[in-house]
């Protein structure tokens, strides 16, 4: 009887706590959310991209679609209608239907926190460990920041923290001995499948969290076998449900998030150009769709060249010329991603201004390409390329299409043979340079301002250059016979697989732009910057909050102290035939948060890409959830040393002090998330002067 009460008074104790963190969840996250009502940080992006799907018009992202499809979605539902262009950080809404949007990104960051509640309950059954890591992210006013916005933050986030708790509550089952295809396992897997796919179709960093679920999976099925009580076939039974659950399900779900992105952004907009031929022809209004043109390739003909490299653009010229120390002042040549007047180009004979009749071109001619625009022809000569020195410079020369013995190329059809006609789309065409030797191709570097930050175009001696591969995309000649370009259009196959290779190419190659704060992997878990969400009167800024971010370090090295303590106490113990005491459960859980951590940071030290501060907020989670776990655990350490008394005293102080420093340090700085006004903090008569415990903070 006893026993039944004191069960029943802890749950009542934990149905309180949960609905207080639930309570103070809504206060915090939904004060003042529609504040500031302008364009805020990178509202700018996924505002736009939103009103692409409203509108069903093409764009190019680095990032999957699941979450901007999702904005979208929230959007059109309370009445967003898709026409405000989000132009800049600063712009009024100015009756603009954002706050749809903005609530619905806003209620999936809130709901982390209650998401994180009953993962570390699932981890640890411990409610004070449960309550102190919840209470560190509830309490960072960073976190809060960057769940607040049209953003694909708190949707990553909120589907990070969906597969977490799915990964724990997976393990409890399995540890409870639930057969592998009960009613129940089977859902909580499909749920943790779910997850899996939402999380990476929101943003490819959701890989680490795969990474993770992945490793917990092992453990498990590891779990299973060791159990001696049970046969070989009860973990091939677990192995199958698993595969089917967490990774065909989630694969089935990833593929067909993309045929609806694919499906809805039906019509041409300006990211055809980042996309082959046979993509853009399934794009209404797109000049290759419902178009035609000849088969083949004749003398006379304006063309666009479409570089083969992913993501690549169309051949392009205009009236600039490169400046003084890029090589020859001629004119630029470089490689732009929309279609444009620009782009287009006449075929000559490389020894006279046109023919009689219908001439085809064929592989291994000499041709001129004459810059329709401008009337220059492609040229190269021995100048170094601007941005990469080991190739040549490529220009524009001459006058209406008269220039020198430089501009004559050999065209070549690559995989065939001398005499090969050239065909529109379907041909892969390599341009070499007759007398230098050398191979037109796109090097994928930006150029600066002065290029109008397109792509270099080069000539590399090199001829096996696998960026040097060109196609004919507009073919205009009216004396052929036309074709529809739908024999080109692509299937959604290989429109998938195409989307993925240019995303991972963009996202590779991402830099910063002119002016653009960004940041390195070692400051971030330092709090050494934030970063401006809105630089108005209304001023937003994102830093971390300093008492949970730099206790979060502390505490992640002191995990690493306590698990080589412990691994040699086990390891003695073990020697002597001795049971180590002490509640190994809590450790368990906070080396799998560590695990989480690395996951979702150390990847970052080996990128190449522009890094921004909130690329660290994935494994804030996992380090809030660590302190609250390792607090708890060293608590009761010392406890165990001290009387009942005493100990008892000493628990309940140490964890009041805690919970009562992490609150006020929120009051402290909640002003960053909510908005200051005023003079900045290294100015005089500022109101948040004494907020700023680093120079490096700039709000």
């Amino acid at each position: 009887m006893a026993k039944e009460k004191n069960a029943s008074s802890s749950s009542k104790i934990w149905w309180i706590t949960f609905g207080l963190v639930c309570g103070a969840t809504f206060l915090t996250r939904f004060y003042k959310v529609l504040e500031p009502d302008h364009v805020c940080w990178d509202e700018t992006h996924f505002g736009k991209m939103a009103s692409s799907y409203i509108n069903r018009t093409f764009f190019f992202d680095v990032h999957p679609p699941l979450g901007k499809m999702l904005i979208a979605l929230s959007g059109k539902l309370t009445g967003y209608d898709g026409t405000f262009h989000f132009e800049k950080p600063g712009s009024k809404f100015e009756g603009a239907r954002y706050e749809g949007m903005r609530i619905f990104c806003t209620t999936l960051g809130a709901l982390i926190i209650p998401l994180t509640f009953l993962t570390i309950w699932e981890m640890t059954k411990n409610l004070d460990a449960t309550v102190i890591g919840t209470l560190l992210l509830l309490c960072d006013v960073g976190f809060l920041t960057l769940n607040r916005y049209i953003l694909l933050d708190p949707i990553l986030l909120f589907f990070m923290s969906c597969t977490i708790y799915g990964v724990f509550k997976v393990r409890s089952l399995t540890d409870e001995g639930l057969a592998p295809f009960s009613a129940r396992m089977l859902a909580w897997q499909l749920w943790l499948g779910a997850a899996l796919a939402c999380t990476i179709s929101v943003k490819f960093v959701g890989l680490f969290v795969v990474l993770f679920a992945g490793l917990r999976t092992l453990a498990d099925l590891w779990n299973v076998l060791g159990d001696l009580t049970k046969p070989v076939s009860y973990t091939v039974k677990h192995l199958i449900g698993r595969s089917i659950t967490l990774i065909i399900w989630p694969i089935l779900l990833y593929v067909f998030f993309f045929w609806i992105h694919l499906t809805v952004l039906s019509k041409s907009g300006n990211g055809d150009g980042f996309y082959s031929s046979g993509f853009q022809a399934r794009l209404e209004g797109n000049s290759l769709n419902n178009a035609s043109a000849p088969r083949v390739l004749a003398y006379g003909a304006a063309v666009t060249l479409k570089n083969h490299r992913t993501g690549g653009g169309y051949l392009h010229s205009h009236h600039h010329l490169y400046p003084a120390g890029a090589g020859a002042k001629q004119q630029q040549i470089t490689t732009y991603t929309h279609k444009d007047e620009n782009n287009k180009w006449i075929v000559k004979p490389y020894d006279r201004e046109q023919v009689a009749g219908v001439v085809l071109v064929r592989s291994g001619d000499l041709v001129r390409l004459t810059h329709a625009a401008t009337g220059r022809n492609l040229h190269s000569h021995r100048e170094r390329a601007p941005m990469t020195g080991k190739f040549m410079q490529v220009t524009g020369y001459g006058e209406d299409g008269v220039g020198d013995a430089n501009d004559v190329w050999k065209i070549i059809v690559s995989g065939g043979k001398d005499g090969d006609e050239i065909q529109t789309v379907r041909s892969k065409l390599v341009f070499i340079h007759y007398l230098q030797s050398c191979a037109l191709t796109t090097t994928g570097k930006q150029l600066p301002k002065w290029g109008f930050e397109q792509q270099e175009v080069a000539c590399n001696p090199n001829l096996r250059d696998n960026n040097a591969l060109w196609n004919v995309e507009d073919n205009v000649f009216d004396q052929l016979p036309k074709m529809s370009f739908e024999v080109y259009a692509s299937s959604f196959l290989e429109r998938l697989v195409e989307s993925h290779a240019v995303m991972l190419h963009g996202n590779a190659g991402l830099k910063p732009k002119e002016g653009e704060v960004t940041s390195q992997p070692w400051q971030w878990p330092i709090n050494y910057r934030g970063q401006f969400f809105s630089a108005n009167s209304h001023r937003i800024y994102l830093l971390g909050n300093p008492v949970v971010w730099w206790g979060n370090l502390a505490f992640l090295a002191i995990f690493f102290v306590l698990f080589i303590v412990n691994s040699i106490r086990e390891k003695r113990a073990q020697a002597f035939g001795r049971i180590v005491e002490g509640d190994s459960s809590l450790l368990n859980a906070a080396g799998w948060n560590f695990v989480g951590w690395a996951l979702h940071y150390v990847p970052f030290w080996a990128m190449g890409r522009v890094l921004y501060f909130h690329h660290y907020f994935p494994a804030l989670v996992f380090s809030s959830m660590l302190t609250g776990i390792i607090t708890v655990y060293l608590l009761q350490s010392i406890k165990s040393y001290l009387s009942r008394e005493l100990g008892r005293a000493v628990y309940q102080g140490a964890t009041g002090l805690v919970v009562s420093t992490t609150v006020y340090s929120f009051h402290l700085f909640a002003p960053l998330a909510y908005g200051m006004s005023g003079p900045l903090a290294n100015e005089p008569n500022s109101t948040v002067a004494g907020l700023r415990w680093l120079d490096t903070w700039e709000f």
